[in-house]
């Protein structure tokens, strides 16, 4: 495909590596002709780099099979999930799950992207409910948006919540974020 088409979210291969397309602008310089200066990240290893691509230029366009799972446990740095349609287990190691390790749990449904049959990716929902295991107590007339302070929750990842919050409550996390979101009712 023309650099022209390209489209944010899209699975790209540059020198041999699989990128997706967070972002791009279509910019003109002095002289020359104009460019989209894209920011690009590495599916493997989760770099983000940026590049410059004349319009014209050809981009090697890689299609990713996705298919839905579900995680079921982990076991050191082997993670065993279910094909929702047949219900085969597949294990995968902690280098295909990246920043998701910190917000997953059992019985989360995520979309697995596989490259010629490899999986590369992990896509979780764009948001998580756990629980918090250990904050400091709450701070009396403290509002939401003044104040803040850590909370560690079941998964183990640490996020800034409101003063407010307490320990063994609920609250929601964007996995694209890590903030906390809400407090969600049971």
């Amino acid at each position: 495909m023309k650099a022209s088409e390209m489209k944010k979210g899209q699975a790209i291969k540059v020198d041999g590596r699989l990128y997706t397309i967070i972002d791009f602008e279509h910019v003109k310089l002095g002289k020359g002709g104009a460019v989209y200066q894209t920011k690009i990240k590495s599916i493997t290893d989760g770099l983000i780099q940026n590049i410059r691509v004349r319009s014209d230029e050809i981009i090697e366009e890689i299609e990713l099979q996705k298919k839905a799972y579900e995680y079921l446990y982990s076991s050191a740095s082997e993670h065993v999930l279910m094909d929702l349609q047949t219900f085969d287990q597949i294990t995968l190691n902690d280098s295909v799950f990246s920043d998701a390790l910190k917000y997953i749990k059992p019985n989360m449904q995520v979309i697995i992207d596989s490259y010629e049959e490899k999986p590369v990716l992990i896509t979780l929902p764009n948001t998580v409910d756990l629980i918090i295991v250990d904050t400091t107590p709450e701070i009396k007339g403290a509002t939401a948006q003044s104040q803040t302070k850590p909370a560690t929750l079941e998964t183990g990842i640490t996020v800034q919540v409101p003063a407010f919050v307490k320990q063994g409550e609920l609250i929601r996390v964007d996995t694209r974020t890590g903030l906390y979101v809400t407090r969600v009712k049971e």
